[in-house]
């Protein structure tokens, strides 16, 4: 671990864990929207660290309590929640699963990001889920629910060196292998109703499985999730929950242009996103410095 990681840890109250993990993309929005699976298991793609592994004592006991209100968000912060969303709805295996990953994302903040135009820090970034993708209200970023909540980012971080800035188009680079689809609406039906209806409901509403995909209870309009090809590289890679991976590109990304296709809650102040001119193509809504 670096001297600017341990620094770090050492601020979450333990500054000796050196465990070595394998760095992973943090992907789309904390908190993100929620394409998550049924009851079933999916096959887990990265292991999960025993409870044994978490050390003793107060550090340990706020890593606890940071996964329990990231697993259990509604149940646990119901002020800050307003919809039925959690946050490992999209962020899999307690955030261990390569897409949406929290592995490493304690040494990559501060950073840059265009959307806000400003540099970001890790209380920040968990806020702007909380207000879009949980469509709810920001925790105190000084407070004990923040606090517990970063420091089980730093222990699923251990031992990830700090990362340098992100290259320019950050997350629109990656997800540019979806710049050649098309979306066809009325395919994608098709494929919701065979391979996504049986956990997420009909009509998108949600079970008691996995969360809804529209309407009032799910992310709202300025969450990450509604642009396409953030949804359609979620779908890809973890879709169906209990067979991830079996949808084509074009399945993907023909599902993920019908359910955002469906009306969600607003998002007030979304047009103030990338102030300086430069959204991803795929934004779902116009911003006052591009349009």
């Amino acid at each position: 671990m670096d001297r600017r990681t341990a620094q770090k840890v050492a601020a979450c109250g333990n500054a000796g864990i050196s465990r070595r993990v394998r760095p992973s993309t943090f992907a789309v929005f904390l908190g993100i929207t929620s394409l998550a699976g049924c009851s079933k298991a999916a096959p887990s793609r990265t292991a999960a660290a025993a409870d044994s592994v978490i050390p003793a004592g107060p550090y340990g006991d706020a890593v606890r309590r940071g996964r329990a209100l990231l697993t259990a968000t509604r149940d646990s912060l119901p002020s800050h929640v307003g919809n039925t969303l959690r946050c490992t709805s999209c962020h899999l295996d307690e955030g261990r699963r390569e897409t949406g990953s929290w592995m490493g994302v304690f040494a990559r903040y501060p950073q840059y990001r265009a959307r806000s135009g400003v540099v970001e820090t890790i209380e920040y970034r968990v806020n702007d889920c909380f207000r879009r993708s949980m469509n709810g209200a920001a925790l105190d970023p000084a407070g004990p629910d923040m606090r517990d909540i970063v420091a089980y980012f730093a222990f699923l971080s251990r031992g990830v060196t700090v990362a340098p800035p992100p290259p320019p188009g950050g997350s629109s680079a990656r997800l540019q292998k979806w710049a050649t689809f098309k979306a066809d609406t009325a395919a994608g039906a098709q494929v919701f109703a065979a391979s996504c209806a049986k956990c997420h409901g009909a009509a998108g509403e949600g079970t008691a499985g996995a969360p809804p995909l529209w309407g009032a209870e799910s992310y709202n309009v300025g969450a990450g999730m509604t642009r396409v090809r953030t949804a359609a590289e979620f779908i890809s890679r973890n879709m169906p929950f209990d067979t991830p991976g079996t949808l084509t590109d074009s399945q993907a990304f023909d599902v993920a242009a019908f359910v955002n296709a469906h009306p969600r809650p607003d998002f007030r102040g979304k047009e103030n996103d990338w102030p300086n001119g430069d959204p991803p193509p795929d934004v779902a809504y116009p911003t006052r410095s591009h349009h």
